[in-house]
């Protein structure tokens, strides 16, 4: 007999625009039996909540807890000022609820704990960022449960961190319920009852000095030109169990290897499910890139304040002034619309590669003719050997890589990857030699192992990295080929790579590739470059992080399309390099 259930005393939204909205469905539920009614747009990149993580669970009341602050909080300018600080509907469902409500328990400290502990908020500007800034930092200081919590505002400048933490001390001067509760100094928010403490650093220095955070606020991203303040307040944080740093921004022009376009370029392979962390959270608003900048959906799209703030006028008076002045449109594409001005597209779409992955036994290469690619890096980099085997009979090629990278350098990969490096060590995708250098000796082993078990034609590189390695390869009369790394010699191999991609099927693959979890962070970053005559090249320079699979794969690709034409080789006595 089937117990019979109460049914709830309101009605539930609608499953089709929750998912329309990208909300879960228990923030949906939580949103309809708080009476709070749905947000009007969804963020254009939101990541997946840790709901299907073992042991999560969605609590209702975490958030009913934050809310509960905010409340008792008091705006402090316009016609809002006095009024108390009650979240948007947007704020709640994207920031507060998925943030703040997803729990496990955890066996360490025998309780339940917060799964997210970073959160990245990227959205364009008066859309309140000081109010949810102030309203989380308050809430993490006094009452989060956590005895003597510091918790810091980070800026790149003094003058900056003082933007994001005097607000957040009117806050608390002005709102009645918590003056008895808090003391504000000139630089810092005590509440003695737990002996925690807010304050506004603005160097690594002053992040560092005797750092136990529990939470930490970090304004502008986009202004922050080094990582050290940003890794100083991530790494500062171990001791406690459930800390929270909150990334609060507005997007950059689209400048490389920034530690805003580091952060940006995660949350953006999280969203697509290139990398996996449940313990990162973010949403990134701004307008789709197609959409007519001026009009009033493209406004409404970006900004989830709309109509409030920022008000209708404020943004229809900036649209004219872009749309009359040229020198103006950068600003407002990336300030009131939230697009990076220069961003590039990815030249392979992920989930047309994942059509290709199919299954690769190794074990059925044995003996078959391939071609490599080897992309030779520095010495504490990654080094990558692609091999490709032409199917005649299923058309297309098969895909094996060898990826190698110093063990000293696998910290510095897990920062970049969610901790995925370390994974894709333990499960033998990515190898780890010893010591923080390249192992080439290693290398030359394997590469000599591999040219016993199949039938190699020729093995493309990079002539202007040739080391004693490729001599030696050489000299085991291994057939290694110098392969150009300019638009003549990689742009038909690097459009070939796209059209195979484009062309597979899951039914029919042509570029099998056994759902190797490496390159398919790689093809992700991968970015190209492209000369007048539209020609296309590996784009290292500009790409969010490591492609060298991408680059042996394309060096081995060229060699498999071309390979009947004669070409100079190593193996030719006048040609042979000795470095």
């Amino acid at each position: 007999m089937t117990k019979a259930t109460r049914s709830p005393e309101f009605e539930l939204y609608d499953a089709e625009e929750l998912e329309r909205l990208k909300i879960s469905p228990e923030v949906g539920y939580y949103l309809a039996s708080r009476g709070i009614p749905l947000p009007d747009c969804p963020p254009l990149i939101k990541t997946p909540e840790p709901r299907d993580e073992p042991g999560a669970r969605f609590d209702p009341s975490r958030v009913d807890a934050v809310l509960k602050v905010f409340k008792l909080l008091r705006h402090t300018k316009g016609r809002l000022a006095g009024k108390p600080l009650n979240p948007d509907p947007w704020q709640v469902a994207y920031i507060l609820a998925p943030v703040f409500g997803w729990v496990r328990f955890d066996e360490d400290v025998q309780a339940y704990v917060r799964i997210i502990r970073t959160a990245y908020v990227d959205l364009p500007r008066k859309n309140g960022k000081s109010t949810l800034a102030g309203g989380i930092g308050v809430y993490l200081t006094c009452a989060d449960g956590e005895a003597g919590a510091q918790v810091i505002a980070a800026a790149t400048r003094k003058e900056q961190a003082g933007f994001v933490f005097d607000p957040i001390k009117l806050i608390c001067e002005k709102s009645p319920a918590l003056r008895p509760y808090v003391k504000t100094l000139a630089s810092k928010i005590v509440h003695p009852k737990t002996g925690s403490y807010f304050q506004a650093v603005a160097s690594a220095g002053d992040a560092q000095h005797g750092a136990d955070l529990h939470g930490g606020i970090v304004d502008e991203l986009h202004l922050h030109k080094t990582y050290d303040l940003v890794e100083a307040i991530e790494t500062g944080t171990g001791s406690r169990s459930q800390p929270l740093i909150v990334f609060i921004t507005t997007a950059d022009a689209g400048k490389r290897h920034t530690p805003y376009d580091r952060k940006r370029a995660m949350i953006e392979q999280l969203a697509r499910g290139a990398l996996h962390d449940p313990s990162t959270y973010g949403v990134v608003f701004a307008a789709p890139a197609e959409m007519d900048p001026f009009s009033e959906e493209a406004q409404r799209a970006a900004n989830p304040g709309y109509g409030v703030s920022p008000t209708r006028s404020y943004l229809r008076d900036a649209a004219t002034k872009a749309r009359n002045s040229p020198a103006d449109l950068a600003s407002y594409l990336r300030l009131h619309l939230g697009q990076r001005t220069k961003q590039s597209e990815k030249y392979i779409d992920l989930t047309a590669w994942d059509r290709n992955a199919s299954m690769v036994d190794e074990a059925r290469l044995v003996g078959r003719a391939c071609f490599g690619g080897l992309d030779l890096a520095s010495v504490s980099d990654i080094t990558a050997l692609c091999w490709l085997f032409p199917d005649a009979e299923r058309g297309g090629y098969d895909a094996i890589w060898r990826l190698w990278t110093p063990e000293a350098n696998v910290e510095a990969l897990d920062k970049r990857t969610a901790g995925a490096a370390s994974v894709w060590v333990r499960q033998g995708f990515l190898t780890a030699t010893p010591g923080n250098v390249m192992d080439y000796d290693y290398i030359e082993s394997v590469v000599k192992a591999d040219a016993k078990a199949f039938t190699v034609q020729e093995v493309a590189y990079d002539r202007w990295n040739a080391s004693q390695l490729v001599n030696n390869l050489v000299a085991e009369e291994i057939p290694m080929v110098q392969m150009g790394q300019g638009f003549a010699s990689l742009s038909s191999p690097t459009k070939e790579l796209q059209r195979l991609v484009l062309l597979g099927t899951e039914e029919k693959p042509m570029l099998r590739h056994g759902g190797h979890p490496v390159l398919r962070w790689m093809v992700d970053n991968l970015a190209v470059a492209m000369d007048a005559a539209e020609n296309v090249k590996p784009d290292k320079a500009n790409a969010a992080d490591k492609i060298d699979g991408v680059a042996a794969l394309i060096n081995a690709l060229g060699r498999a399309i071309d390979g009947d034409v004669q070409t100079e080789s190593a193996y030719d006595d006048h040609d042979l390099m000795v470095v």
